[in-house]
């Protein structure tokens, strides 16, 4: 059984939990030899490619779901086979020492596979009458018609002297996504993003600080009775949160936006910018870890997305509200619930461009390293949705005003981490070793890649803002799937990349 959810620095199980694990889907869809219809050219080396692609090293021992879609992939046009996964480590002879692969993600746009996981139709991957039926497809229909679909692979690194538990937040793990066919994006900057998504969940009841607020990870006695008031009586310790109290409703084929859509509170982890090969194939390698990849977009950004609504219980109202964009986080700091940073001071200087990459440097070399993050670690981001979604009564119970509650939860939290009062988690503030807020090291602020239950990629655009287009809605989705958890991890890969950092 998937482990889900993450509290203060230790798992619990949900009962509500979206994943699967191996044996629930061994009856999936094998892959298919299927070719497009003319006059789109079939690929004339599909045997071969299916047959190479499923005897490669990195994937002859994956389970057969994922080995299946991966050949399917590789029978199909295409312009390049599926990411060919090398090693990361190797043993004390030199030899390669294969990555574990741990959990995966299948894709589609319906939600056909699994059958209970899917969105909304929308203009990217649906004809809509009198909307787009005239209009040239953008996304999906490439390939005359081919069904878009994908994989997502995510491994762990056993690097020496690191952790071999992928729930361990200072675990690396590496995630290899392939998907066909999407169309090559060239307007504006346009981009296809990956998401790995964390349905918040109801974390374990514990006394308040002395000021009264909820522990790190953790709700208070009055919180936890105003949830389970809620609805039917969904949100008790180890749930996944609702926003009504009913049983989840995850995101689904049959919602209708605005009205009718999803009651969970996803956190959206960023995989990075994908985008076509001439076979409107798409390949993505990206990296997990706490050194600047396991952090979440600033929160404060999502009421100027298209998706937030202003109050608990509201349809989603930034577009009609004029907010979209009236807000970025191009000058990082605290958001609208505090004071703004001078631009001169963390801005993006053209003799010293930020680059969050630069996360880390030699010992004595702090004043290198980035201090001008944009985001937080994924568990500050928990911790944050804690504060604005279930802590009713440890967390300004007088205030019902959901973007008000997000600004100064986001203004809270920071601050307890990094109290300077800039709004900002630096890279030397952020580090898993560095000890804040009364804790020996920052290893709570890290969610680990088993809670992220549920996959989906989206189409982006360059608006400026690093929170999900139209989040937290799905009206920009085009694929989707559910964690499917592999235990125990089986070797995914083959050879030895030529550099281990």
């Amino acid at each position: 059984m998937l482990r889900h959810g993450f509290t203060g620095g230790r798992t619990v199980r949900s009962r509500s939990v979206l994943a699967l694990t191996i044996p629930a889907i061994l009856a999936g869809t094998g892959a298919k030899a299927e070719q497009p219809p003319a006059p789109c050219h079939p690929n004339p080396n599909a045997t071969t490619d299916e047959t190479t692609v499923r005897n490669r090293g990195d994937i002859v021992n994956l389970p057969k779901p994922l080995k299946d879609r991966l050949a399917q992939l590789a029978n199909r046009p295409h312009t390049y086979l599926p990411i060919q996964a090398f090693a990361e480590a190797h043993n004390d002879d030199g030899t390669p020492k294969p990555s574990q692969l741990f959990q995966f993600y299948l894709l589609d746009t319906t939600g056909g596979f699994p059958p209970d996981v899917g969105f909304e139709a929308n203009v990217f991957t649906a004809r809509i009458p009198k909307v787009n039926d005239h209009a040239q497809l953008t996304v999906t229909g490439a390939n005359c018609g081919l069904q878009t679909i994908g994989a997502v692979r995510v491994v762990l690194e056993p690097k020496p002297g690191l952790p071999t538990d992928p729930e361990d937040p200072r675990a690396f793990i590496d995630i290899f996504t392939d998907i066909s066919p999407l169309f090559v994006i060239n307007n504006e900057s346009g981009w296809y993003e990956g998401w790995m998504i964390h349905d918040i969940t109801v974390p374990e009841v514990a006394p308040p600080r002395s000021d009264g607020h909820a522990q790190f990870g953790r709700i208070t006695e009055r919180d936890a009775a105003i949830l389970k008031k809620m609805g039917t009586g969904n949100n008790v310790p180890g749930n996944v949160f609702t926003i009504d109290g009913s049983v989840p409703h995850f995101p689904s084929e049959a919602d209708h936006f605005p009205d009718k859509q999803t009651n969970v509170v996803p956190i959206h982890e960023s995989m990075g910018a994908y985008n076509a090969m001439q076979q409107s194939d798409v390949h993505s390698y990206w990296e997990f870890n706490y050194l600047g990849t396991n952090w979440i977009h600033p929160l404060y950004e999502l009421p100027f997305t298209g998706g937030f609504p202003d109050n608990f219980g509201q349809a989603p109202d930034t577009f009609e509200d004029g907010e979209i964009g009236a807000l970025q986080s191009i000058v990082p700091g605290p958001g609208p619930g505090g004071k703004l940073n001078e631009p001169q001071d963390v801005g993006d200087n053209p003799n010293l461009p930020r680059d969050p990459d630069k996360f880390d440097a030699d010992e004595g070399f702090d004043s290198q390293r980035e201090f001008r993050q944009r985001g937080v670690p994924s568990g500050l981001a928990n911790e944050i949705y804690l504060d604005v979604y279930e802590r009713r009564a440890s967390f300004e119970p007088h205030v019902r005003n959901l973007e008000k509650r997000l600004f100064d939860a986001y203004v809270a939290e920071v601050a307890r981490v990094n109290p300077n009062g800039n709004g900002i988690i630096t890279a030397v503030v952020g580090d898993i070793d560095t000890a804040t807020d009364g804790f020996k090291d920052n290893s709570r602020l890290f969610l680990p890649p088993t809670v992220f239950n549920r996959f989906a990629v989206t189409r982006e655009i360059n608006d400026g803002l690093l929170a999900p287009r139209f989040a937290p809605s799905q009206r920009a989705w085009v694929l989707t799937g559910k964690l499917v958890a592999v235990s125990p991890a089986v070797p995914a890969s083959a050879g030895e990349d030529s550099d281990d950092r």
